[in-house]
């Protein structure tokens, strides 16, 4: 008997169906991987300038490399042992870790408000927007050595010298220890709260109109109206404005040296000004690389606690 379904189905369709189920495996192995080459690029940048690199240092921290031994002496946990003894170290690790706290707490509260002020409707307000952007523009290594000079804790610095007009006695800025660590933070604020406060400009840009029309015609204030709408809308950007305030803060080092070398003592001394010193001022890599790697995790486990938090807060507000 013939079968009439066999018959009327047509010929490219019965020899069609077959061919894409049983293809070579090769052909339908590309298909898969079309999607996946544009990412070859960053892969293979990642495991060149990342992967490798990291790798060398975990082995070199096990090590009493100094960058000219072919081949080290594996000396266990030496190293690691080494820098939680040494006490400039530990000043680094607390100072690292004030700035970075320090200027995203700080920065989140000036620039959330400054954004507020920048999006109302004012004469000259493009030309206030650029002043406030303006310090993100110059290098952060040129600002460090402007302000050097405006702290200068002798009386010929910008501010003693003001209030020196006044019968006051200079202040010694970047020789006291506190003073030095307020200052540094105070120039990093000042040098981060115009960019940041741009970026938060943006969202309150993006937000829709009607959600504060409407919380108008309900009869809410500006407080009511900043706690209940402008706040939840604002929580990604919070987010990643942290983000990026604390990652920066914690690899900070050009800011610090210049303004004050990482002084007075070891003040202001930062993690990564301690690695580099390390590796190449004492050509301890062996030392340089466990601190790295050390600084690694702990940057690690701060960015997963910043961004579960993070993620709270926007579960919170949505």
């Amino acid at each position: 008997m013939v079968n009439v379904t066999t018959l009327a189905q047509p010929r490219e369709t019965r020899s069609a169906a077959p061919s894409v189920r049983t293809g070579p495996w090769f052909r339908r192995a590309l298909t898969r991987m079309e999607s996946t080459w544009f990412v070859l690029p960053i892969i293979l940048v990642f495991v060149v300038l990342y992967a490798v690199p990291m790798c060398q240092s975990i082995w070199y921290s096990f090590t009493d490399y100094n960058g000219y031994v072919q081949n080290p002496s594996f000396v266990g946990l030496k190293n690691y042992v080494s820098i939680w003894n040494d006490s400039s170290m530990v000043q680094a690790l607390g100072f690292t870790l004030l700035y970075a706290v320090a200027t995203t707490v700080v920065v989140t509260v000036l620039a959330i408000p400054l954004a507020l002020v920048l999006n109302r409707r004012f004469f000259g307000r493009n030309f206030v927007r650029s002043v406030f952007f303006f310090p993100a523009v110059p290098s952060v290594a040129i600002l460090g050595l402007v302000w050097g000079f405006i702290f200068n804790p002798l009386g010929s610095g910008v501010i003693n010298s003001i209030i020196g007009a006044f019968g006051a006695a200079p202040i010694p800025w970047l020789s006291d220890e506190t003073l030095a660590q307020l200052s540094v933070i105070i120039v990093a604020v000042w040098a981060q709260v115009g960019w940041h406060a741009v970026l938060y400009l943006a969202y309150l840009q993006a937000m829709p109109s009607d959600l504060f029309e409407a919380a108008k015609i309900d009869g809410a204030g500006r407080l009511q109206e900043f706690r209940y709408v402008t706040l939840p809308l604002l929580t990604p950007a919070v987010s990643v404005s942290s983000l990026l305030l604390l990652t920066g803060g914690l690899k900070v080092y050009d800011l610090p040296f210049t303004l004050t070398k990482g002084g007075p003592g070891f003040a202001t001394r930062t993690l990564t000004q301690a690695i580099i010193e390390n590796g190449i001022a004492q050509s301890d890599i062996g030392r340089a690389s466990a601190l790295s790697v050390l600084f690694l995790l702990a940057v690690g486990i701060i960015i997963v606690a910043q961004l579960a938090v993070s993620r709270r807060l926007e579960a919170r507000f949505s």
